[in-house]
């Protein structure tokens, strides 16, 4: 009940009070009886006597003439008579007095007994109430009878009251998961939980309780009402709850405490929430990764509160929903995490490779890295022949010292760490008095006022070329993994870097050509992918050295291979495309090309060559050719050519140094053109996932969701259809969505029965296999399973296992109908998370379709 109705009752008790406490019901209904029985007799009774002693000393003289008795024998025969007559009233009184006592026995005992049934029902319903206490002790039955049924009344009016609101829940259920679901990193959704449920339930506080790994913790979200303390950001040893109850959070035990007082809370426990005004506490559990990450605790402190079920059972289900809402976030803020990190990289990369000489490399290194990580100096330091070193290169905050051509003689160095480093090693330092550094190496760290660091390897002509140093010196620092990796990876490309400086200084040093050089290498090296680098190369090399033909060869993997890059003169024939097949090439050259061999022919008529190879040239109009090798990966990737058609033509050192140098970057510029595809790849892939699982979390059904899945993974992934297919118990199954380009066939709620199937695939899903094929013709697949794929028109398929409720529950399917495909690695891994995702999605629409069923029910 609320507050005001337990004051109306407590006034009217007062009011009543001084009567009541006089009399008991059972004695005030024996005086009433009595006087109703008794006194009227006894009053008529008395009256008859005088009336009758009247009438005497009236009629005695008469009587005596009469009778000729004496006057006193009259008076005393007629005095006897009215005596009896007096005694027959008084027993007729008392007989009256005995019924009537007896009749409001038996009645007194049966109001009793519905009092006492009454308070019974009453204290069950309120066992708090002030008035119940006060009848008791008078034992005045009626008016217990008649405040516990005006009690009731009142009862039943707010119990409609709450039923009415109970079926507002299910929409509260609904609307505050969606709150929760839409907010997609970790403060938004503790933040938007306390404030909803706050709002919705009419509560004084809703705040969230993290516990850390020693089962103390923090408050770290909370809503309350103006005028109450807060308790955000407070830590406390024990957190209100018994050790005991950490274990019961753990398997979803709900606690909700009506009055504190009156609870199995310790004394600690009170006193804490005395402090926060607490009167009414509601708890439930937070899990996150199947872990306890918390408690979702609501506070009622203007009064006690009396919890109905309903309220525990949503207050319940929200902290399950807010559990389910932080794994996505996480997984959301990993996904983010790494696509900004590849997005850090690629900027920073591009920075440093702008520089072109070692000083700027070095100077834009340290800038770009300070501000990335947000710490306090960033230096590259480099190695004398002895180990000893100066520091190049600086970045730091004011008000720290400045350490650029420090030379620093660390003994302990050389005896311990150049190996490790040599060998790619990364040191991140938290704390640099509780890492077991020597003593020798923590006093060089204090004069720089270091209190952690992080260390990464700078690899220059393969060897040890220095250290690129980040410090942190306003405190200790807990340096995270994807910071680890960022800051490795731009030591490496720092190195990269280096050599190319290193190189262009070199090139520069020569002269014009030199000059010619960097630029063809620059503009190589702008070309972010590998055909504009291919094109490029041709492009400028030929204009270079003014040939008539430069193509780039690429080797297949019998070493016959096909012309992927070429520029030419008019006048000459194109073999863009042209596919070669030397039989000769694999025995005589690969082992020559692939340890660096320039082949320079003037004039190939003259070095000896085969008929056949003399043949190949001659169609290709060449008279002289000039041949460098082209490493990718430390692999023979191609071969750069130039031909000259018009004439032969006698090739200078110069050209063929140039010419070996250019093919050596365009193998650098090919490795950074697939390494910066890839991160772009990946960056991509992130952000696809991303998005398509945000569409699919926005469908609340399992029709919409799966309907939702199909149509952004083939936009996503160009594929002419992709289906869900759902398994019956004997994994048969049924097409249950689908979306297709127009012009293949449509293949939804198509049966499928496929004996094959059962037989090699159902355990290998089951365990999270993802199949992917190029072309269905030479996978080895038997003949059934292509019968089947040919009649929906499928040359390659790529196929990944949805498992709800950790069954399998059916395929993600993509169709490639137009040509065979060669699926990429980050396709496959795309196809596969999405699948994953569905089938978290999937659970999450059961669950809530069946909390909505359980709450119209």
């Amino acid at each position: 009940m609320n507050k005001s109705f337990s004051q109306n009752q407590a006034r009217r008790n007062r009011q009543q009070n001084l009567w009541q406490q006089k009399w008991s019901l059972k004695t005030k209904a024996i005086i009433w009886a009595l006087s109703i029985s008794v006194l009227p007799v006894v009053a008529i009774g008395t009256a008859t006597y005088y009336y009758g002693i009247d009438v005497i000393s009236k009629k005695i003289p008469q009587v005596r003439q009469e009778s000729g008795k004496s006057s006193r024998e009259i008076e005393l025969d007629l005095e006897k008579q009215l005596s009896l007559l007096l005694t027959g009233a008084g027993v007729a009184a008392v007989l009256a007095g005995a019924i009537a006592t007896s009749v409001v026995n038996r009645t007194i005992t049966r109001i009793k007994n519905v009092a006492e049934t009454t308070n019974s029902i009453k204290n069950n319903l309120r066992p708090d109430s002030e008035f119940t206490q006060v009848y008791i002790a008078n034992q005045d039955e009626l008016v217990m009878l008649e405040r516990n049924i005006n009690l009731f009344t009142e009862l039943l009016s707010v119990l409609r009251q709450e039923k009415e609101a109970e079926t507002d829940y299910s929409q509260l259920s609904t609307k505050i998961t969606r709150w929760v679901r839409e907010s997609f990193n970790e403060e938004d959704v503790l933040k938007t939980t306390s404030e909803e449920i706050r709002r919705a339930l009419s509560l004084d506080r809703v705040t969230i309780f993290s516990f850390n790994s020693n089962s103390n913790g923090s408050f770290i979200a909370e809503s309350v009402a103006p005028g109450l303390p807060k308790i955000l950001g407070v830590t406390v040893s024990d957190a209100g709850f018994e050790t005991t109850y950490i274990e019961k959070y753990q398997n979803g035990a709900i606690r909700a405490i009506d009055n504190i007082y009156k609870s199995d809370l310790t004394d600690v426990d009170i006193e804490l929430l005395e402090q926060f005004a607490v009167k009414s506490s509601l708890v439930a559990p937070i899990l996150k990764d199947k872990q306890l990450f918390g408690l979702l605790i609501a506070h009622q402190c203007s009064r006690i509160r009396f919890w109905q079920q309903s309220e525990i059972d949503l207050f319940a289900q929200i902290g399950m929903q807010v559990g389910f809402a932080l794994d996505y976030a996480t997984v959301l803020e990993q996904v983010d995490t790494k696509a900004n990190r590849a997005e850090l990289f690629i900027e920073i990369t591009r920075s440093i490779r702008q520089s072109l000489n070692e000083e700027d490399v070095l100077k834009t290194t340290v800038e770009e890295v300070r501000k990335v990580l947000g710490c306090d100096r960033v230096l590259v330091y480099t190695f004398n022949a002895d180990w000893s070193g100066i520091i190049i290169a600086e970045s730091v905050v004011p008000g720290y010292p400045k350490v650029l051509r420090s030379e620093i003689e660390d003994p302990c160095f050389g005896n311990g760490y150049v190996q490790k480093y040599q060998s790619g090693r990364v040191q991140a330092t938290n704390n640099i008095y509780q890492a077991g550094l020597t003593d020798c190496h923590i006093n060089l760290l204090e004069t720089f006022a270091v209190k952690a660091n992080l260390v990464a390897p700078i690899i220059k002509d393969e060897q040890l070329f220095g250290l690129l140093i980040a410090h942190q010196c306003s405190r200790s620092r807990n340096w995270q993994q994807p910071e680890i990796d960022l800051f490795s990876q731009i030591a490496m490309q720092v190195g990269f870097a280096l050599d190319h400086a290193r190189l262009l200084q070199r090139i520069e040093a020569e002269g014009v050509q030199s000059q010619l050089l960097a630029d063809i290498i620059r503009s190589i090296r702008q070309s972010l992918n590998e055909e504009d680098v291919l094109k490029t190369t041709v492009e400028e090399v030929r204009k270079l050295l003014s040939a008539d033909r430069v193509l780039i060869y690429s080797f297949n993997s019998n070493w016959s291979g096909t012309v992927i890059a070429e520029s030419v003169v008019l006048t000459y024939p194109k073999i863009l495309r042209a596919e070669i097949q030397d039989l000769s090439f694999g025995e005589a050259y690969v082992e020559d090309y692939q340890s660096g061999r320039v082949l320079a022919i003037n004039n190939i008529y003259e070095l000896g060559l085969d008929d056949s190879d003399i043949s190949l040239l001659e169609s290709f109009g060449v008279k002289a050719n000039l041949v460098a090798p082209i490493i990718k990966d430390e692999q023979l990737f191609g071969l750069l050519i130039a031909h000259q058609c018009s004439r032969p033509r006698n090739w200078q050192q110069s050209e063929i140094d140039l010419f070996a140098q250019i093919a050596i970057q365009v193998g650098f510029a090919l490795d950074h053109a697939r390494l910066l595809q890839r991160i772009n790849a990946e960056s991509t892939r992130s952000q696809l996932l991303m998005d398509i699982t945000r569409s699919i979390r926005q469908s609340l059904k399992e029709e919409d969701i799966l309907k939702t899945t199909v149509e952004e993974v083939r936009k996503a992934l160009n594929i002419d259809r992709v289906l869900i297919y759902s398994f019956y118990a004997d994994y048969f199954g049924i097409i249950i969505a689908e979306s297709v380009v127009p012009g293949y066939p449509k293949v939804l709620r198509s049966k499928i029965h496929d004996p094959c199937f059962t037989q090699t695939y159902v355990e290998k899903y089951q365990s999270g296999q993802v199949v992917a094929i190029n072309n269905i013709y030479q996978a080895g697949l038997a003949e059934c399973h292509i019968n089947l794929l040919e009649s929906f028109s499928v040359k390659a398929n790529l196929v990944a296992p949805i498992i709800k409720d950790e069954q399998l529950f059916g395929l993600l399917i993509g169709h490639q109908c137009s040509a065979p495909r060669d699926w990429q690695q980050p396709e496959i891994d795309l196809f596969a998370q999405i699948a994953m995702q569905v089938g978290f999605t999937l659970d999450h629409a059961r669950l809530l379709e069946a909390y909505q069923i359980a709450e119209t029910n």
